[in-house]
């Protein structure tokens, strides 16, 4: 009986996986076509491989220019943070822990606010500073971290630099002028606008690797949840476990913050939800957390472009909109269930 439950479960777990990579296909498709230049899905093929008239032109441009490695690097940022939220979470054995608890995003921000503020440095200097800043306040929270048994030293490093950053960032924010004010309100509000094939071609080779090296970790992170004890019984060692895991979730989620800005409830939400529909084993987990997470993020870069036309929202403004209520939405559910 217990067999066939797996099974069961198996299969199960498979058409979920599938449904979402459908899903995101589509998703893909229908926001490259939509935008401030509306481009019909039934030209997409002639703009890509046929012979362009000339007044088509410009919606050729827009496709291959913008709108496609914009929509593939939401699709990457988003499969990242997903990710990331689901090593978080097994790590902590906390359904509510997300990369940004031990110091990544908030070192990042920090990074930027301060080549914004001091430095008055473009686009490729406060990404350096951001990815930096990232790995920095990372390092810091594991060397306290690691003084203490157990997660919880890192929990509360993590918090302190988090409050530290939190502080550094308001003074550099009241001694900010009006211009590097507004340049870092956009920042901390997060967007796709810098996607691009340079960015892509930077950003897609990293991701993929460390997202497949965290793919093949699943048995350890199913022994994770079984707790630290077990993890050793099970013949991992808890300390290099732990530091693998770190060190991936900064170089996953330190690249992408330093070029998004912040992009919250993505990496805690879709692990969320994708553990309420197949469960908790890691093997099917990790892959359908990486699909949904780039079908979310897709789906918000979409709307945050259609709502305001010919303007745009930022997109971490648009998860924090949906993704808020709706894990609210979630907690309270589970609670009366």
């Amino acid at each position: 009986m217990r067999h066939i439950n797996l099974l069961q479960a198996h299969f199960f777990s498979i058409r979920v996986i599938i449904i979402l990579s459908t899903l995101l296909l589509v998703s893909v498709m229908l926001s490259g076509s939509s935008g401030a230049v509306d481009i019909p899905l039934s030209s997409i093929p002639t703009l890509l491989w046929g012979d362009v008239p000339d007044n088509l032109r410009l919606q050729q441009g827009v496709l291959l220019d913008i709108r496609i490695p914009r929509v593939l690097f939401g699709v990457v940022a988003g499969a990242a943070l997903a990710l990331s939220g689901v090593v978080m979470q097994a790590l902590f054995r906390n359904p509510l822990a997300e990369p940004g608890l031990i110091g990544v995003s908030s070192g990042a921000a920090l990074g930027a606010v301060i080549m914004i503020v001091l430095t008055g440095a473009g686009f490729w200097g406060v990404a350096s500073a951001a990815f930096i800043g990232s790995l920095l306040s990372t390092l810091l929270a594991y060397l306290v971290g690691r003084r203490f048994p157990g997660v919880a030293g890192l929990l509360l490093a993590g918090i302190a630099i988090n409050a530290i950053s939190g502080s550094f960032i308001g003074l550099l924010t009241y001694i900010s002028t009006e211009n590097e004010l507004r340049d870092l309100t956009f920042w901390s509000m997060g967007s796709l606008a810098t996607g691009s094939w340079t960015i892509l071609a930077f950003m897609l080779p990293w991701t993929l690797l460390i997202s497949i090296y965290l793919c093949t970790q699943w048995r350890a992170l199913n022994a994770l949840l079984l707790g630290e004890r077990e993890v050793g019984h099970l013949g991992f060692s808890m300390q290099k476990l732990r530091r693998k895991l770190i060190v991936c979730v900064a170089l996953l989620i330190g690249p992408l913050v330093a070029v998004t800005g912040g992009i919250g409830f993505v990496g805690l939400v879709v692990p969320h939800i994708m553990r309420m529909i197949i469960g908790a084993n890691h093997r099917y987990l990790l892959p359908a957390s990486v699909l949904a997470g780039g079908l979310a993020l897709v789906l918000a870069d979409w709307a945050a472009r259609i709502v305001i036309l010919p303007s745009e929202l930022p997109i971490g403004l648009v998860t924090s909109l949906i993704g808020g209520p709706f894990f609210l939405w979630l907690l309270i559910r589970g609670k009366r269930s």
